[in-house]
C-alpha cells in the first residue's frame, strides 16, 4: 500500500474501482426546442415559447388518431394532445398579402431542429377542413411533451397519412410566398 500511495497509484486504483457515471441524458436532448419562430413573409415575426402558445390562443384538444406513415404503415397512435392551431398563430403574424392572389402564392413549412420539414399551402389551412386539425401541440395526456417530441411539436391530424407532417421538436414555421 505504501508503495503505491509514493507512486500515486492509489488515487488511480480508487477512482477505477468506482461506479461508472449513469448518462441520464436523453439521447433527444440536443434536439428538443422551447421556442418556436414565425418568420418570412408576415408582418410580424414571433417567437413563441409554450408558455406563450397556451396563454395567447385558444386552445384545441386534440382526440386519438394513427400515426400513419408515408408507406401507410401504421406507426402507432396519438392520444390526448393540446395546443394551438397553426393558422391561430398564422393570423397573429399577418401573412402578407397586398394583391387579390397573392395568398393562393404562400406555402408555409414547419421546420424541425433535425430539419425536417413539412409544408402547407395557404389554402389548405385557411379554405379547408384540414385547417382544423394542423395543431402546434405542446401537452400529452395532461403533461408537458417529452424529449422525444420535443416541447413543441405540430401535427396535421386530418392527413390520411399523418406521420409525413407530424413534426417532433418544432423550431420554426417560414411562410414562403412563391414567385411569380
Amino acid at each position: 500500500m505504501q508503495f503505491l500511495i509514493k507512486m500515486g497509484l492509489l488515487s488511480w486504483c480508487l477512482f477505477c474501482l468506482q461506479p461508472a457515471a449513469v448518462a441520464t441524458e436523453s439521447p433527444y436532448a440536443n434536439f428538443v426546442t422551447h421556442t418556436l419562430q414565425v418568420t418570412g413573409h408576415i408582418e410580424q415575426p414571433l417567437q413563441l415559447t409554450v408558455a406563450q402558445l397556451a396563454a395567447e390562443f385558444s386552445l384545441h384538444q386534440g382526440g386519438n388518431f394513427p400515426l400513419i406513415c408515408q408507406s401507410g404503415a401504421n406507426k402507432g397512435q396519438l392520444e390526448h394532445f393540446k395546443g394551438v392551431l397553426l393558422r391561430d398563430i398564422l393570423a397573429k403574424a399577418k401573412i402578407i398579402s397586398r394583391e387579390h392572389n397573392e395568398l393562393k402564392k404562400v406555402v408555409i413549412i414547419a421546420t424541425a431542429s433535425d430539419d425536417y420539414k413539412a409544408v402547407f399551402s395557404w389554402n389548405e389551412l385557411f379554405n379547408s377542413e384540414l385547417g382544423e386539425g394542423v395543431l402546434v401541440f405542446f401537452e400529452k395526456d395532461g403533461l408537458p411533451l417529452n424529449d422525444f417530441e420535443g416541447r413543441i411539436a405540430l401535427v396535421s391530424s386530418k392527413d390520411t397519412r399523418t406521420g409525413p407532417r407530424h413534426v417532433r421538436w418544432l423550431k420554426q414555421i417560414n411562410v414562403v410566398k412563391i414567385t411569380d
